[in-house]
């Protein structure tokens, strides 16, 4: 996890060290360091918090192509980025990264570069050839990017409350947004900070103060599958076996662990060193560190079983609160951040989970009565 932030327009170097302030509310995100950057002609600031996986020797973004002045901050991984740079005949050095792909392929073929990207990403850059900022967050929206306009300046960031003590604008907050428990869609808890909507591409013109937003990808129409249960079946079964090791971290990484079957399906596709599962004293009902127990070890991980009580709720909520960056309505949250902070505990930086499949399976019972 990276993070971005900076602002656009109206001579926005004048306002360096706000984008400096900015970065640094979000540096937990980049432990491995916080840098801003200014565009040579002063009309964008864009900042970075790095984290590194890969290269641990890798130098910390923003980004500059020095040729065409392109500036970029980016957060995500792109899973297909050493074969697409060479569809594009763009060169790569061994220690150049996804970012540098990105980079290059903006400063050659601009926005268009975007349908080529495998992978989830939030992404800003500036190129003065146009006098213009790009926003652009992956297909599925992945990676978050927040923006807000105040005072001809555009701000964006990778947290909304980034941007909430950004602006002379004052803060307000729309109660029917709180009202439903998570927001959905591009609103925010606050009047006038909108979270991007996956696979949109955002332009700001710096010289018209002009804002344009298209959709790069959608989902396309395909007539209805008409095999069996069985040929569908093992049809998803060889997609999951081929895309699902795609997205395997290149590092040391521990997998959340419920003994669901979406995170057991993970869990014999990536064989995870590590494996992370919660379970609750006295809540034997709901106990599935069991299941977690037996899977680890027929696939020879070690299963790191986390058991918090009130008294961890009571001492962490106030900073799960923070790292949320707003309310959610999900109790699993608790569950989660407790997983979280015992594999940052591990000293590992990279964790997979089996979040999703519910959803585009349509797994819940409201789903079938729509």
């Amino acid at each position: 996890m990276c993070g971005i932030a900076g602002l656009a327009g109206a001579d926005a170097v004048r306002h360096e060290r706000t984008v400096g302030a900015m970065g640094a509310s979000q540096a937990h995100r980049g432990p491995d360091g916080t840098m801003h950057a200014a565009s040579a002609d002063g009309q964008a600031v864009l900042a970075m918090n790095t984290l590194l996986i890969v290269d641990p020797q890798a130098m910390p973004g923003p980004y500059l192509d020095r040729e065409s002045g392109v500036l970029l901050a980016f957060n995500g991984e792109i899973y297909n980025y050493r074969a697409q740079a060479a569809a594009w005949g763009i060169p790569l050095g061994e220690r150049d990264t996804d970012a540098h792909l990105i980079l290059r392929a903006w400063a050659k073929i601009g926005p268009s570069c975007l349908d080529g990207l495998d992978g989830m990403f939030a992404l800003a850059v500036y190129d003065p050839r146009i006098g213009k900022l790009f926003l652009a967050r992956d297909r599925l929206g992945e990676k978050p990017i927040y923006w807000r306009l105040d005072g001809g300046r555009l701000a964006f960031a990778s947290e909304v409350t980034t941007l909430t003590g950004y602006g002379t604008a004052p803060l307000v907050l729309r109660p029917e947004v709180t009202a439903i428990e998570t927001p959905v869609g591009v609103d925010t808890p606050f009047q006038g900070i909108q979270l991007l909507a996956p696979a949109t591409l955002l332009a700001f013109d710096i010289t018209t103060g002009s804002l344009d937003q298209h959709s790069y990808w959608r989902l396309q129409d395909r007539q209805p599958f008409t095999g069996t249960y069985s040929e569908a079946l093992a049809k998803f079964s060889v997609l999951l076996a081929e895309q699902v090791p795609l997205r395997a971290p290149a590092c040391d990484f521990a997998l959340l662990l419920s003994g669901g079957l979406d995170s057991s399906v993970l869990a014999y596709l990536l064989r995870p060193p590590v494996c992370v599962t919660v379970r609750y004293p006295g809540q034997e009902r709901l106990d599935e560190s069991v299941i977690a127990a037996r899977i680890a070890s027929d696939i020879g991980a070690e299963l790191v079983v986390v058991e918090p009580d009130h008294v961890d709720f009571t001492r962490v909520l106030p900073h799960m609160m923070s790292a949320l960056d707003y309310p959610m309505g999900n109790a699993s949250t608790f569950s989660e951040y407790m997983a979280y902070r015992k594999i940052a505990d591990l000293g590992l930086r990279v964790v997979v989970g089996g979040l999703g499949p519910d959803e585009f399976l349509m797994g819940y019972v409201r789903h079938s009565l729509v």
